[in-house]
């Protein structure tokens, strides 16, 4: 009989084994224990009449009409029929159809079929990864490409879009595994998990939201700073706002923070979920408290900071409308920023407080479209509310165009004049050959008549534009 008498199986701790289990070899199972979620998709699958489900779903069918009469088969079956084994056959189909109990059980953070789920979500992804690698390609762009050395607030908002962008490469490599294993995850998710792809792109999302945060945070002291020195200044007092190097040791230790809170994710041996994010869960409670606490001291810092800032608005000199631009940036950054991180907050308090509001669809929209989502926000905010940055775009845009255009002229140019050099070298050849050879067809028939004693010399002279000149000398006897 081998397997399919086999009633209970497990298999929990075996982590070895990572290839799916076929349920057909194991027809009369009730309990199953495996070592991986996805290997317990081919036994809900059937039950489900789903993806594996087609031979429940026939046997279905075909004993429907049963239930108002008696048995077809035994009806029409030939006299000689083996009852024993007509009912054996139809014990054992009925033995597959039967409730199986397997554990871990697939969800949403778990799926069988699609990574992404629902078709929202997918296309939300999408999105969010094309705006986000698109927009925050053009902040870059036009803070670091300008010539000259970016302003501390500049420096920072070029650094946010460039973290920013590594969040839409995460969104974007989540789109991709979707793309490539859609409609059958299963069949990759347990080596999806473990391998260091997963972990890659858990530390990539970690590690840009955080550095973005305390990216921003500096950029919020920062102007608070140079609001401060303005009005120093003006007050006859040595007023400076935050030196360069002070900015620039404040990045360094941003992104060295930034670094050592998206090593879990990396150094674990797998990830917890199909997203490869760390979730709030009893092994890794007081990682996601800390977290938590520390985002929400950084927006109580950048509000503080900004509460003063206006505080003192009045009191001070009207400054640059470069430095008013920036500021008014950082501002909208602050409460858009700190918006999207409302339901990040109340997801990570939910699931630490056991909360059922919180459940794990809720929890997989919010980690795949708000999480995400201040990479977009935050460069369109740059590039819509900044006149300066659409300026410094639009001279970028056209100093492109005018390098391209001007490399495919210069070449057509090359070619033109060449064309025409080798064209006025072969006419200048040309006409010389037919002078030379006309004053030797005169000079011959001159002296063959001998009606004169006049001899013709042709002499040719170039100039210097490349034309030529003939002169006659006669001379007489």
């Amino acid at each position: 009989m081998g397997l399919h008498s086999l009633t209970h199986l497990r298999l929990a701790g075996n982590t070895e084994l990572m290839e799916p289990m076929a349920r057909e070899e194991l027809p009369r199972v009730r309990v199953v224990e495996l070592p991986y979620t996805f290997q317990c998709c081919a036994f809900i699958s059937c039950e489900s009449g789903s993806a594996g489900g087609g031979r429940g779903a026939s046997w279905e069918r075909e004993a429907a009409p049963d239930s108002a009469g008696t048995d077809p088969a035994v009806e029409s079956g030939p006299a000689d029929q083996d009852w024993e084994d007509l009912l054996m056959d139809f014990e054992d189909e009925a033995k597959v159809l039967a409730p199986v109990q397997c554990s871990p059980a697939p969800g949403p953070l778990h799926p069988c079929h699609h990574l992404l789920g629902s078709w929202v979500i997918r296309g939300g992804v999408w999105l969010i990864a094309v705006v986000a690698l698109g927009s925050n390609s053009l902040v870059v762009l036009s803070v670091f490409c300008p010539r000259g050395t970016p302003t501390p607030a500049r420096l920072l908002v070029g650094l946010l879009a460039a973290v920013n962008g590594l969040m839409g490469v995460w969104s974007g490599l989540l789109a991709a595994v979707d793309a490539w294993t859609y409609g059958s995850f299963w069949r990759y998710g347990t080596r999806w998990e473990s391998g260091f792809l997963c972990r890659f792109s858990g530390f990539l999302c970690v590690f840009a939201a955080q550095a973005g945060l305390f990216l921003l945070t500096g950029a919020a002291v920062e102007r608070y700073l140079s609001a401060a020195a303005q009005q120093r200044k003006s007050a006859g007092q040595d007023g400076r706002g935050a030196r360069p190097l002070s900015v620039r040791l404040a990045v360094a230790l941003s992104f060295l923070l930034a670094l050592a809170l998206a090593l879990p994710p990396l150094l674990a041996g797998g990830s917890s979920t199909s997203l490869c994010l760390p979730l709030p869960s009893s092994s890794s409670l007081v990682f996601t408290v800390s977290l938590v606490l520390l985002d929400s001291l950084c927006f109580f810092i950048m509000t503080l900071a900004y509460t003063r800032l206006y505080c003192r608005a009045n009191k001070a000199p009207p400054p640059r409308e470069e430095e008013v631009v920036l500021t008014r940036h950082v501002a909208w950054l602050l409460f858009s920023d700190c918006l999207l991180y409302l339901p990040v907050a109340f997801l990570s308090f939910s699931s630490l407080l056991r909360l059922s509001a919180a459940g794990p669809e809720m929890a997989k929209g919010v980690l795949l479209l708000v999480t995400p989502l201040p990479a977009c926000v935050n460069p369109l905010l740059y590039i819509l509310f900044n006149p300066p940055a659409r300026q410094e775009l639009a001279a970028l845009a056209r100093r492109t165009y005018r390098l391209v255009s001007g490399g495919r002229a210069g070449a057509g140019s090359k070619v033109v004049d060449s064309t025409c050099d080798e064209n006025a070298e072969k006419q200048s050849c040309d006409s010389t050959q037919a002078l030379v050879a006309e004053g030797q067809t005169r000079e011959d028939e001159e002296e063959r008549g001998g009606r004169s004693q006049t001899c013709t010399v042709s002499v040719v002279v170039p100039q210097e534009t490349g034309s030529l000149k003939t002169s006659r000398l006669l001379r007489s006897a």
